[in-house]
């Protein structure tokens, strides 16, 4: 394909994906639903096939989407939710693998090792969908968090066990105690990996000031830990995870100004938007609706058996977590189970399946079978599935308290950047005096007005949406604080293992007994 029919195949996806965007709103269907939908007759519109390139998506999109996840998480809401998290992530992952892998060897009569790599892809989630419902319907924190924390983690966990896997394949042999040092190998590895070059990174980003010069740096950091990963053998999606995480909350949160965080993190926005649009809009290119007819009894097999394998996971692992953290909420199982939604790893992985591997073209259809009901069907299901398990209570004192959180926090950012302004000689003291004055004002309203709230009686308030289950998230970001001061002064020798423990115990108890924010 040369370059001038590359590019007018380009300006046709943009122009398709813009489309899309517009209808999309119109008629309430999730964005990425529409993509693939639109992508189903797109062939006809151009000169030659196209498809979804498993390399690019592996080695280009996937860390793009991964970088921009790990900085926009905060890792002290990722420290409060790890141990579902990582149920779900590791255990949950490897249980549910196992049982589509069981299902389809007796029910498609594959053998063993086709059937577990197609129990990887399968059991792979894609929260792109719920993420975008997320954004228009207010759903708790703390779910919002365990849903992008999972398919944080789940999608290098899909590539390491699907890996160990292919390496089974080609070698013929791989016992127990092997795979589990490989495993221990690839993802310790990738964390240390991501730690070293992330590192790395932020004395050098916090001596660049041109913007844009710290923006290429993070593109170089999010691509090039992919790489380095995989040149080293081990896991390039872990290290991309690990590094991302470490620049988004301790590089961002230096000397950088307002300005370059903002267009740094809105570039990465816009990249990852790009990313998707165009993975989603290729896997619809890429199904052939005749091919999909013919394999359905097929996959709807393996739909069944993706869906049996989500709720053998999600129901008794999530059912345990009330023995050692927070229990999660019925509902919540519910939605997790239900926005068990497959995307675009699913199908790079698919692709990138050996061309030896017996029946290889009917495990691809298959997966892309699946990809496609999971996006429409659960898709199109997935708000109103939110609503009728009314997870979204945002009460009026509710809005009224983030109003003034909102007012507060631009007031406090506009003073800390006019007192740099001030250091730096920008602004002479006296200009500076009045318009810190001018947002002082704003400060002290939203403050006084804030305490009012919070001094108020219980029974004004909705526990669970109101200003009490603000006061809970603020409340345990101080009590993570203290338990993060404990641990710190015992490694340091400074506290007895005894006095700091009984602290720390005491501190879990109090977090067991706040409310879900």
């Amino acid at each position: 394909m040369n370059v001038t029919e590359l590019i007018k195949i380009s300006i046709i996806l943009l122009l398709v994906a813009t489309g899309v965007a517009l209808l999309s709103r119109r008629l309430r269907v999730p964005y990425v639903t529409g993509l693939v939908l639109a992508g189903l007759p797109i062939t006809e519109l151009l000169s030659r096939p196209i498809g979804l390139d498993p390399a690019l998506v592996l080695n280009l999109f996937l860390p793009i989407l991964i970088f921009e996840a790990g900085i926009n998480t905060d890792v002290s809401r990722l420290r409060s939710t790890f141990k579902p998290i990582a149920l779900l992530a590791g255990p949950g992952a490897i249980l549910s693998s196992a049982i589509i892998a069981i299902l389809l060897k007796f029910g498609l009569g594959l053998s063993w090792i086709p059937a577990f790599l197609v129990g990887v892809i399968l059991a792979n989630t894609d929260t792109v969908s719920m993420i975008a419902v997320f954004k228009e319907i207010p759903v708790p924190s703390r779910l919002s968090t365990i849903v992008e924390g999972e398919t944080l983690f789940n999608d290098a966990a899909a590539l390491v066990s699907f890996n160990l896997i292919l390496q089974v394949y080609s070698t013929g042999s791989l016992t127990l105690i092997e795979g589990i040092q490989q495993l221990l190998f690839i993802s310790v590895g990738g964390c240390l990996v991501g730690l070293v070059l992330g590192y790395l990174s932020i004395p050098v980003f916090n001596r660049l000031d041109d913007p844009l010069s710290s923006l290429l740096l993070t593109v170089a950091v999010a691509l090039g830990t992919f790489q380095v990963g995989q040149f080293l053998g081990v896991s390039g999606a872990v290290a991309v995870v690990v590094a991302g995480l470490i620049f988004g909350n301790f590089g961002l949160s230096g000397n950088t100004s307002a300005s370059s965080r903002i267009t740094l993190l809105s570039f990465w926005e816009y990249a990852s938007f790009t990313a998707n649009t165009f993975i989603f809009l290729l896997i619809g290119v890429e199904i052939n609706l005749v091919t999909l007819w013919q394999t359905l009894p097929a996959i709807l097999l393996a739909v069944l058996a993706y869906q049996v394998g989500r709720v053998l996971t999600i129901y008794p692992l999530l059912a345990g977590v009330r023995w050692f953290d927070r229990p999660i909420p019925l509902r919540w199982q519910h939605l997790l189970f239900l926005g068990n939604i497959k995307g675009s790893l699913s199908m790079a992985l698919a692709l990138s399946l050996p061309t030896t591997l017996p029946g290889r073209e009917s495990l691809i259809t298959i997966v892309f079978g699946c990809v496609l009901v999971s996006l429409v069907g659960q898709g199109l299901s997935l708000p109103l599935l939110v609503k009728r398990l009314k997870l979204s209570k945002f009460s009026h004192s509710q809005q009224q308290v983030e109003e003034l959180q909102a007012q507060l926090i631009t007031a406090k950012a506009a003073q800390d950047e006019l007192d740099t302004l001030l250091k730096t000689g920008v602004l002479p003291k006296a200009v500076y005096e009045e318009m810190r004055s001018a947002y002082q004002v704003q400060v002290a309203g939203a403050e006084k007005t804030l305490r009012e709230f919070y001094n108020r009686r219980s029974d004004d308030f909705d526990h669970k949406g109101g200003a009490l289950g603000k006061l809970d998230s603020i409340r345990r970001r101080l009590l993570l604080a203290e338990k993060g001061a404990l641990t710190e002064a015992m490694r340091k020798r400074i506290l007895s293992q005894d006095i700091g423990q009984n602290r720390i115990q005491t501190i879990d108890e109090k977090l067991l007994q706040l409310d879900d924010d």
